[in-house]
């Protein structure tokens, strides 16, 4: 089973060695360590791991906040494989066919962000929808810029577009919510979405 953990720990020489030290003793392998923040002495790490046999989030939570000076901020379940890079299989695929450039991008947005569903939004419709999204949403709000939110037990990702009068939400059911550094990567993969999006119209409007 592969699960994500977000862990804030003190930023001090060999306090990430002690979490994967504890994480190696409690069976789990390591695939991938990406630092989101690090900040006021204490860093964020996002720790995804294959752990053997069934475990809960709850368990696995419990066994490393015994850790003096450890926070785990959420752990989850995701599916995204360290180490196939992701972002750039979807940039190629929107390259290849830009017309259907947003609903790629909403079908790989959950697995790009360790998240349950994506939307593509547009005048209170629903213009494209990944698996097990609702087939109706409304987001809480519409923000001019990608921010992350609380509402309705999800994690909420809300991603602009204004060029396509769109707002591209991401809902992650479990975990923590999402980190400013996950916010701005998925915000950079939209705006190179839509500029490639952008630049097929206008080549079709000069045919």
């Amino acid at each position: 089973m592969l699960l994500r953990l977000r862990v804030s720990l003190p930023d001090r020489p060999g306090g990430l060695g002690q979490v994967a030290k504890a994480l190696g003793a409690l069976g789990a392998d390591i695939l991938q360590v990406v630092v989101l923040e690090r900040e006021c002495g204490r860093a964020v790490d996002d720790f995804t791991v294959s752990w053997p046999g069934p475990i809960s989030p709850s368990e696995a939570s419990e066994r490393l906040s015994s850790m003096p000076g450890v926070r785990v901020e959420g752990v989850w379940q995701t599916k995204e494989m360290p180490g196939s890079a992701p972002d750039y299989d979807l940039l190629m695929h929107v390259a290849a066919e830009p017309a259907r450039g947003f609903a790629t991008l909403v079908d790989a947005l959950p697995g790009l962000c360790g998240a349950e569903w994506s939307v593509a939004v547009a005048d209170g419709a629903v213009r494209h929808a990944s698996l097990a999204a609702p087939a109706e949403f409304d987001p809480p709000e519409r923000p001019p810029r990608a921010i992350t939110v609380d509402a309705r037990e999800l994690r909420l990702m809300l991603l602009p577009v204004v060029t396509q009068g769109l707002h591209v939400v991401v809902a992650r059911a479990g975990g923590p919510v999402f980190h400013r550094a996950e916010v701005e990567r998925a915000a950079r993969i939209v705006d190179v979405v839509a500029t490639l999006a952008a630049r097929h119209t206008s080549v079709r409007a000069g045919h």
